[in-house]
């Protein structure tokens, strides 16, 4: 049609490249996450408040990978959109919805990973199957009607109906905003939820460090019990500070640059090539990729879960109250 969007062409070999890792992200998304929500699910020592929270966090972001991925990687390869105007919407509500619920997760994961280290005496006190129902509600509802109110009420577009970028075409999905909404969107979703994490990682690793130490300080001579204990302990606090680094790491590689360019992209008139766009939005989808890798593969016991799923023997008579015990 003469008002169609143009079709982006692409040499061969770019487009199977871009097929092959878009391809793999969806799979490890999908997959990753599937795997822990079945461990969680199937096996009853895994039943615990923090791992109800892990579930959870695995559920978004499954859903991301099967209901959101599948349509944006065609929308970044060809730059078109075959689905319908209504569906685009859908699609936008529905990953931004997904997108920050991640985010949110990973947020009260680490309140939980506070009290789990910094106030071991008063953690079962404090972090109860009531309280971390209340996180995962507060973790769905409030992205989704926030998600759900910008987009179908067009706030995010106010000031924005003469510029270019507005004047869509046939088969044509993109979600922009304008000055005050890029900035709000970025500090709810990202930056404040983010901030909160820095600050509580950086201080459970401190408290980490602080605990080492006076582990350390204890005279080995005691006896050779205490000193293995001691020697474990100190092992067990080191890989729990690694872990916690590269959550951090991960989390901020992977979602920066998109919020970062969410706030920049109006101030630059919306000149940034949908390539660039498309790049850091792929980044940040990858982050859910890697949840899995970080909080499954990196605990043993989700080691020896995943086994048994992979092995099939999960699908013995007993297989739910295995002892998967590091």
């Amino acid at each position: 049609m003469n008002l169609s969007c143009p079709r982006t062409v692409r040499p061969l070999l770019t487009v199977l490249s871009m097929y092959t890792v878009i391809y793999g992200a969806i799979i490890l998304t999908i997959v990753g996450n599937l795997l822990v929500i079945i461990s969680v699910s199937h096996f009853r020592q895994l039943h615990t408040p923090t791992n109800f929270l892990i579930l959870s966090l695995a559920t978004s972001d499954f859903l991301l990978g099967l209901t959101v991925m599948p349509y944006s990687m065609m929308r970044s390869i060809t730059a078109c959109w075959y689905f319908g105007d209504l569906f685009c919407k859908l699609h936008s509500c529905i990953d931004m919805t997904l997108c920050t619920s991640s985010i949110f997760h990973l947020f009260f994961i680490s309140v939980d990973r506070y009290y789990a280290i910094c106030q071991p005496l008063h953690y079962n006190r404090k972090i109860t199957i009531h309280l971390i129902q209340i996180y995962i509600l507060v973790s769905w509802s409030v992205p989704c009607l926030y998600s759900f109110s910008l987009v179908f009420s067009n706030l995010n577009m106010e000031g924005l109906e003469e510029m270019d970028i507005l004047d869509h075409c046939i088969g044509s999905c993109s979600l922009v905003f304008n000055k005050i909404w890029g900035i709000v969107s970025s500090l709810f979703s990202f930056f404040i939820p983010g901030t909160f994490m820095i600050g509580i990682y950086i201080h459970i690793f401190s408290v980490a460090n602080k605990q080492v130490r006076f582990i350390n300080s204890i005279p080995n001579s005691i006896s050779q019990k205490n000193s293995s204990k001691k020697k474990m302990f100190v092992n067990a606090e080191k890989k729990a500070a690694r872990t916690l680094s590269l959550v951090m790491g991960v989390f901020i590689l992977c979602w920066l640059p998109f919020f970062t360019l969410i706030i920049a992209e109006p101030y630059l008139n919306f000149l940034l090539s949908d390539d660039v766009y498309n790049t850091v939005l792929w980044l940040g989808y990858f982050n859910s990729a890697c949840n899995p890798v970080i909080y499954g593969l990196f605990y043993p016991w989700f080691k020896k879960s995943f086994h048994l799923i992979l092995t099939g023997k999960i699908f013995q008579s007993d297989s739910a109250s295995f002892n998967i015990s590091a």
